[in-house]
């Protein structure tokens, strides 16, 4: 069964929040999941999974400090996370939400991975601004499904 690592950081537990729903939402689509907070997790992690999907809450239009060093620190695993499957999701108080999901995209598609796009709603994964309200959990789960099929035709189960 293909493994997903999902990462977060989250200061007052919005971002955590919606960690939560798209692990649940993995797990029902049938994906093995580990969710940690950033803080609970090693690059060298990364090397035991199938997929990432990264989530940070938006300070200043792009991810959080702590996230940044993670996937700075991730340099030194440049070339083995080649064909991942990739994600990401962010929350924001106001605004600011996409331009933080590409800086996280950005550091995915550099170690390779696969990511992809939505044609509907939040095109480049799930959001939140404020509290995760029903829209923004209904678009975790729509994510966590794409995310899944795309897991399906990419890698092989074990």
């Amino acid at each position: 069964m293909p493994k997903v690592l999902v990462i977060y950081y989250s200061r007052t537990g919005t971002t955590e929040k919606m960690a939560q729903i798209i692990e649940e939402a993995l797990e029902t689509e049938g994906l093995n999941v580990d969710c940690r907070s950033v803080e609970d997790a090693s690059v060298d992690d990364l090397l035991d999974y199938d997929g990432l999907i990264v989530g940070s809450p938006t300070y200043y239009g792009t991810m959080a400090a702590e996230l940044k060093g993670f996937l700075d620190e991730s340099v030194k695993h440049h070339g083995d996370l080649d064909g991942m499957v990739g994600g990401a999701f962010a929350t924001a108080a106001v605004t600011g939400q996409e331009t933080t999901i590409l800086s996280i995209l950005e550091a995915l598609l550099i170690h390779g991975m696969i990511v992809q796009g939505s044609p509907q709603g939040h095109h480049y994964g799930p959001t939140a601004v404020g509290e995760v309200g029903e829209e923004a959990q209904q678009n975790c789960r729509r994510f966590a499904a794409r995310y899944a099929k795309l897991m399906e035709s990419v890698v092989s189960p074990s």
